[in-house]
């Protein structure tokens, strides 16, 4: 019987996902709108057979930007230039349903799966940030129910505009002079809440009939959404019985749904610092932290929450949950603020604890071992239904990246848990997933 095998996604941010990695010496040089920053990461996840590279987005300039790197390239136009130095991997693009046509992404991605020949995908977001909306002529923002309202019916406008066009609706004969043959391609004629939309798209159908579907919310709307939509599904933990709690309602809401749960992975964030010995990895990760700066944490952790005030708090003062508002109450993103007071009900941590573990990975899942003991990790996930993958965020890039892909991939192969070489060319291919039914067939 074959091993359940590993997925494994590179995840492209700052200089590394730990918050103080643009200040350490092992960072890359370059900075963060160099296009060389981005390739050399890129092939080298390809040439260690990743499953796809992910690019986030956000769509408001943060107030730390004095202190933190928050200047990104659009991943829509990046995504199309990592395609073309690129052949295998996949390349998964953030966008938001909240302030843009569905007409527009649908384009955009369909033409980012053909010049990729099959390899694009989209992070589907709803955003929340009151900021953006100030920036898209939409103050106030929309409540997480009318977000998630939204995005499904743009979805539902999307996946018809994909299905607009037949695979064969392309002829070509350029002797007889048709270019296309008739009754393959036709208007979606949507007439909705939200979006009110003809079609059909002005791109034909893309090699992997549409682009994969990614989703990382996790609140109750999100998690519907994502078994509604969702075939690789990111999703923020910080601890491993949260995750298979996750992997739990996910995949059983999917099958619900009349999906197959292979049909939809599950892979959370994982950032691990990597070094010889257990010493070695855990010297390195405080040293990173004590680069941290507390008032841009305090800041972010009050934002997560809201905007409340918490400065009262003392640094080394136990947590306990009713120092925060209830997630429940917050109309922003639900699913952070519940993780954190999750683990301050388990964990009790201090305050200058909670700051030092959001700020490796916010709020992800961080460790720091041996190329071993990060294996160990991964396979009993993997085994023991918490994941089906991992969306890999290196605390520091590219150092913690180069000693992931020297020590950790051998040992994962070694064990038989992950390719050796692609086995096909698209993203569908890689994760196993099927190319979506067309209404022609």
């Amino acid at each position: 019987m074959m091993k359940r095998q590993v997925h494994l996604n590179l995840f492209i941010h700052s200089r590394g996902h730990h918050e103080a990695a643009w200040r350490h010496p092992d960072a890359s040089p370059y900075l963060l709108t160099d296009f060389r920053y981005y390739e050399e990461l890129a092939k080298k996840a390809e040439a260690a057979t990743f499953d796809s590279i992910f690019l986030s987005d956000i769509l408001a300039l943060g107030s730390d930007i004095e202190h933190t790197p928050r200047a990104v390239l659009d991943p829509i136009p990046l995504s199309g230039a990592l395609a073309a130095i690129t052949e295998k991997i996949g390349i998964i693009g953030t966008a938001s349903t909240t302030y843009v046509e569905p007409y527009n992404l649908a384009r955009q991605f369909a033409s980012l799966d053909h010049i990729s020949n099959g390899r694009s995908a989209w992070n589907i977001v709803t955003t929340a940030s009151a900021a953006a909306a100030e920036n898209y002529s939409a103050n106030p923002q929309a409540q997480i129910e009318e977000r998630y309202a939204r995005a499904d019916e743009f979805l539902t406008v999307a996946n018809g505009l994909w299905d607009s066009w037949a695979k064969d609706a392309v002829l070509d004969d350029r002797a007889n002079g048709q270019y296309t043959l008739p009754g393959r391609i036709e208007p979606v004629n949507h007439d909705g809440h939200f979006y009110h939309v003809r079609g059909p798209l002005t791109v034909p159908r893309s090699p992997q009939g549409r682009p994969v579907l990614v989703q990382a919310g996790s609140s109750e709307p999100g998690r519907a959404f994502a078994a509604k939509h969702g075939e690789a599904i990111f999703t923020a933990v910080l601890e491993k019985s949260a995750a298979q709690d996750f992997y739990r309602d996910i995949k059983s809401r999917v099958v619900a749904l009349g999906r197959s749960p292979d049909q939809c992975l599950i892979m959370p964030g994982l950032s691990p610092v990597v070094a010889s010995t257990e010493t070695e990895a855990n010297q390195y990760a405080r040293d990173l932290d004590e680069l941290g700066n507390r008032e841009v944490g305090l800041t972010r952790l009050s934002g997560a929450f809201g905007g409340v005030d918490l400065t009262h708090l003392d640094l080394d003062t136990p947590l306990s949950p009713e120092d925060f508002p209830d997630p429940r109450t917050l109309q922003g993103s639900i699913s952070r603020p519940s993780l954190i007071v999750d683990l301050v009900r388990n964990q009790k941590p201090t305050l200058r604890e909670l700051l030092f573990k959001l700020s490796g990975a916010r709020g992800h899942y961080t460790f720091a071992g041996t190329p071993e003991q990060v294996a160990d990790l991964m396979e009993d996930w993997v085994n023991d239904g918490a994941a089906d993958g991992f969306n890999l965020m290196p605390p520091v890039l590219p150092k913690m990246l180069d000693a992931f892909i020297e020590e950790v991939i051998p040992e994962l192969r070694k064990r038989g848990i992950f390719r050796t070489s692609y086995q096909g060319n698209t993203l569908r291919a890689h994760y196993g997933l099927k190319e979506p039914a067309s209404r022609f067939d």
